[in-house]
């Protein structure tokens, strides 16, 4: 078959628009169901009271049923006496009044006159007809109506219902959505992947979002890519199914086939939008079902998935896609964006002092870590290039906004102390949340200039004193009130494949032939010890192949050396281990907090000091490996004194 490239630039809001308006004829019909089940469920129907709650009059209160006629001219000067089973009757809350009864006079409120005859009350006021009774239909009167049409039944929705005799109830049947993955590639999620095989995680995160949207999500067998493979299941989908999800394939390469087989089995609305990531969307119809070709690209799937199949899924529930949360935050660093489509960005988000701060995450489609670790989301207009520092963005909320509120943000090195630190805080309920972005030490420095950080990690080396970061926090920060707390002492060293196949040893090593390095963003600590190391060394990096190759943590280096794609990088000796590459160590370095004078007396960072200063969490880190934490907790600077 002839490759052709189809993709076209269709705006956001329009292709949204297109779609639903193709699909909006499409509804979806009626089932019973019993109405213990059917809590999440949306009526088809007025729901009306077959019975009044209480359907007979009932007692309010534990005590004796009265007819109010027989106890007037009861006083606490002339009391009244009650004989039990003649005119006075036990009966306990909710229990039916007996025949000729129109009151109920609480327990507390009778006295026993005579301790040989029991049977005789005492009542010193007189009871008023229906006191303490609830009559008949009090809550509910038969035939009102309890639940209108395409109203979401809750929880506290099940008691009217059954109180007012409706046991079972018409309601909207949920849409089936046939879920069909691609890719010759894929392998079922329940083994490890070989060389070019890929998990098939798409198939599970696509489930659980219709089964959260309300609907039934039916997953088929994996597919290779093959053109007439797909047409014959994409055709007996489109029959048993009110809605089809093709992940993969929708894009314009070689082995993608969803735009091809679509355009032969029913009609192709649109393929392409102006959106990043996500773009490679493909949106049509085979009859009267919707077909949505959904980008293979965890990050770009989520997008198709919350655009198209979100809002198609609620309008089909007769339900409204519930309001987004925003807030005001001032991006930490500079984006550039393309004027060819509309950006969604990852961000963390927390707040220092007075202002929101947002971080950008990682922008790659297939990404999908970007997902869990991200607070909220930026989008960035079709028309716009970009976001400057310092500039407020609008961000929508992904997690509470006390959450967020809460949240400790750290800027600057990467080190995999942070990630224990923040798990440390939620296990131990302090109320506080630990946000990292790796932006490097310098970038640390910098976030704490502008305010935009509560601490910045960092191992900066001082090549005149051997000293780390002091000189640093001095130069850069001279008139910031800081206080620079000791984290950890941890190695330093090349990480190379297992076995050293390239006898690599040193620095010198990284200039031979046939060696390829990778490296660290500029401003990482780690970047900045290299080219000290290569200068002491009289090393150009030019003689480096892959010095210009960056990755923005420790376990991104140690990955690319265990995948076979680097021979050799700089790197703690923690990400060695954790990826099962060899380790060899050239220098012990000062991994230390930079904390600002207005977050140090602050509680949670009282609380990020004692879980820094607690055993539990030097046991944790020290188990990594490469790690020393005698001194962990200490203040080893201070801006307004040495310490």
């Amino acid at each position: 078959m002839e490759r052709k490239v189809y993709l076209a630039n269709t705006p956001l809001k329009k292709a949204q628009e297109l779609f639903l308006n193709a699909i909006r004829p499409c509804k979806m019909g009626e089932e019973k169901i019993k109405t213990v089940e059917s809590v999440g469920r949306v009526t088809a129907k007025p729901i009306f009271a077959r019975l009044s709650s209480p359907h007979y009059h009932a007692s309010a209160m534990d005590g004796v049923a009265v007819n109010a006629a027989d106890t007037f001219g009861a006083s606490p000067t002339s009391p009244l006496r009650l004989f039990l089973g003649e005119n006075a009757f036990y009966i306990d809350t909710g229990g039916a009044l007996p025949k000729g009864c129109n009151a109920v006079i609480m327990i507390e409120e009778l006295f026993s006159p005579e301790k040989v005859n029991p049977a005789i009350l005492e009542i010193r006021q007189p009871a008023t007809p229906w006191q303490h009774v609830r009559s008949i239909g009090e809550d509910i009167v038969a035939g009102e109506m309890i639940l209108p049409s395409y109203h979401l039944i809750r929880p506290l929705d099940i008691s009217s219902l059954l109180n007012s005799g409706i046991f079972s109830i018409d309601v909207l049947r949920k849409p089936r959505v046939g879920i069909i993955p691609t890719g010759t590639e894929l392998i079922p999620p329940d083994s490890d992947p070989g060389s070019g095989q890929i998990i098939d995680s798409n198939s599970a995160v696509f489930a659980a979002f219709v089964d959260d949207w309300g609907g039934v999500p039916r997953k088929l067998p994996i597919l290779r890519d093959d053109f007439q493979l797909l047409e014959n299941a994409l055709s007996q989908a489109a029959e048993e199914n009110d809605l089809v999800l093709i992940s993969a394939g929708s894009s314009a390469g070689r082995k993608d086939h969803t735009f091809g087989v679509l355009s032969k089995l029913g009609e192709v609305l649109l393929h392409g939008v102006a959106m990043r990531p996500g773009k490679p969307v493909v949106l049509g119809r085979i009859g009267t079902t919707p077909i949505v070709g959904i980008p293979g690209y965890p990050v770009a799937a989520f997008m198709a998935l919350d655009l198209f199949v979100k809002p198609l899924l609620f309008h089909w529930r007769r339900q409204n896609v519930l309001p987004k949360e925003y807030l005001e935050a001032t991006i930490s660093r500079r984006l550039v964006s393309s004027l060819k489509e509309e950006e969604f960005l990852r961000m963390k988000i927390g707040k220092v002092k007075d202002k929101f701060v947002a971080t950008p995450l990682p922008r790659g489609a297939g990404i999908s870590i970007s997902l869990v670790r991200a607070d909220g989301q930026a989008v960035i207009p079709q028309n716009v290039e970009g976001l400057e520092t310092g500039q407020n963005v609008r961000l929508e909320l992904w997690r509470p906004r006390q959450e967020v509120e809460n949240t400790i943000v750290c800027l600057g090195s990467h080190d995999l102390s942070l990630d224990i630190l923040a798990d440390f805080l939620r296990k131990e309920e302090k109320g506080y949340t630990l946000s990292s972005a790796h932006v490097g030490s310098m970038g640390g420095i910098m976030a704490l200039k502008r305010g935009e950080a509560h601490l910045a990690g960092m191992h900066l080396l001082d090549p005149a004193t051997g000293l780390y970061n002091v000189s640093y926090l001095q130069r850069y920060l001279p008139e910031e009130e800081l206080t620079l707390i000791h984290l950890a002492q941890r190695e330093q060293g090349l990480m190379v494949a297992p076995g050293n196949p390239k006898k690599i040893s040193g620095f010198r090593d990284l200039c031979r032939s046939g060696i390829v390095f990778i490296n660290r963003q500029k401003g990482a600590g780690t970047r900045l010890y290299l080219d000290f190391a290569l200068q002491k060394e009289g090393l150009d990096p030019k003689d480096i192949v892959g010095y210009n190759r960056e990755e923005f943590n420790h376990l991104a280096v140690a990955a690319s050396v265990a995948a076979g794609s680097a021979d050799v990088g700089l790197g703690i000796r923690a990400a060695a281990d954790a990826l099962g590459v060899d380790f060899i160590p050239v220098a012990h370095e000062s991994y230390d907090l930079a904390l600002p004078g207005h977050f140090f007396n602050s509680p949670p960072c009282q609380a990020l000091l004692e879980i820094i200063g607690s055993a539990s969490f030097r046991i944790a880190m020290e188990k990594m490996g490469g790690y020393n934490l005698e001194q962990s907790g200490q203040i080893i600077w201070r801006s307004t004194e040495n310490v």
